[in-house]
């Protein structure tokens, strides 16, 4: 016993979570509706930006020539993290995601598709 005997640490931190997160919801959906339009300009990349509408962008990459799991691989090596499942891969923004990270994100997938 005794393991819980923080839970009011605990819970300090999911009402804080509660108060604070709820306001950076329009940056992190603006930052995904970003994201889903630049990757409708890649080549091979099948999206519909106007279906993004929070913060999750689910993309198909079945006509790059490339799997998923391998292009997420590649990402992960440059430092950009998504999950690949089938032909599709996910990416979420979030609070520790700015603007400037979805160039990045960006930039990084062309490169890993051009080759």
């Amino acid at each position: 016993g005794g393991g819980m005997r923080q839970a009011g640490v605990l819970a300090a931190a999911g009402l804080i979570a509660l108060e604070e997160s709820p306001k950076g919801l329009p940056d992190d959906h603006a930052n995904a509706k970003r994201l889903a339009e630049g990757l409708a300009e890649l080549p091979g990349v099948q999206i519909d930006p106007e279906k993004v509408v929070t913060n999750i962008v689910i993309f198909d990459v079945s006509e790059t020539g490339q799997t998923a799991d391998a292009i997420c691989a590649q990402l992960r090596e440059r430092g950009v993290l998504a999950s690949g499942f089938g032909s599709s891969i996910r990416a979420v923004t979030h609070y520790d995601v700015a603007s400037a990270d979805i160039e990045t994100a960006l930039r990084e997938l062309r490169s890993v598709l051009a080759q």
